[in-house]
């Protein structure tokens, strides 16, 4: 799509003001003051699903535990899983290790920054990619997220976007000169202002410029696209809920087998050595003198 001379200056104003409102209104997040590569992904990594609040409390401390990938890569998963606890789903902490073994080993425990090489580390997707890209090394680079989504179905394209035009209007707005503070200030009025319930768009600094507000029908764009926020499955009883039950025990000494269903809060037999088994393959558990432990403790 080959933009008119109009909307190439509407762009342009959307990329100044955005910009300038970020610098004043954009809040201090503890990993928005480095560009380490390490650092950058493990904060994305902790991001997924999580809100920003509780990962700001335990980012400082989680990434002094592992400063570099090589301080992970030596840890078991299991002293991942301790150091992640309160930060969501361990299976994230499990791949994040893995990525950090990947990295000492393929790359000499260097963050590369070919969006190929990558991708190609285990857990690390193609949005996580184009942020590590942008900020970290400042390159060309367009990741979106769910906020960013929103924001460009309703701010620039005032239409739903399935993932593909999403990720072409990302691109074709991601400027030359800092990537990552652009991307950065999108993200922080998805955030912030044009939130998914109750968007402010009286406070929103690009109001003025925002197609969905000019748009006649009123239709929420976002809501047809098809990065918008999906309810999650239910968490009471689930595979999830027991397998972090069992963490959680067994982060505080060794349980017993006649004491695991407990533990878990499951009943069914198979279902629980299904759970024990998968725990053991992660590297989260093993079991040792007829009780399950965590690795090495």
């Amino acid at each position: 799509m080959v933009a008119t001379d109009a909307e190439t200056a509407r762009r342009r104003r959307l990329r100044r003001r955005l910009r300038w409102w970020y610098r004043d209104a954009g809040r201090d997040l503890p990993w928005r003051h480095s560009r380490d590569p390490w650092a950058v992904l493990v904060s994305e990594t902790m991001l997924q699903q999580t809100q920003a609040a509780r990962v700001a409390a335990r980012y400082p401390a989680f990434l002094a535990r592992f400063p570099p990938p090589a301080a992970m890569a030596a840890a078991t998963p299991a002293d991942v899983v301790v150091e992640w606890a309160g930060l969501g789903y361990n299976r994230r902490a499990v791949s994040l290790h893995a990525t950090a073994t990947a990295l000492v080993e393929r790359h000499g425990g260097a963050v590369p920054r070919d969006v190929a090489a990558l991708t190609a580390l285990p857990g690390v997707g193609p949005y996580t990619a184009r942020a590590v890209r942008a900020f970290s090394f400042d390159a060309p680079a367009a990741p979106v997220d769910t906020n960013v989504a929103r924001v460009l179905a309703r701010l620039v394209a005032g239409a739903a976007c399935s993932r593909s035009q999403a990720q072409r209007l990302a691109d074709e707005l991601a400027p030359r000169y800092a990537p990552g503070e652009w991307a950065s200030a999108l993200m922080e009025l998805g955030a912030t202002v044009c939130t998914a319930r109750r968007p402010a768009c009286r406070s929103c600094p690009v109001v003025g410029d925002c197609a969905w507000a000019a748009t006649p029908s009123g239709d929420d764009p976002a809501a047809a696209s098809a990065h918008r926020a999906r309810p999650q499955a239910a968490f009471a009883g689930s595979d999830r809920q027991a397998r972090g039950r069992l963490v959680a025990a067994l982060q505080r000494g060794p349980v017993a087998q006649a004491r695991l269903a407990q533990a878990a809060g499951v009943a069914d037999t198979t279902r629980l050595e299904r759970l024990v088994a998968r725990l053991i393959a992660d590297g989260l558990a093993e079991r040792r003198d007829g009780e399950l432990r965590l690795p090495g403790r």
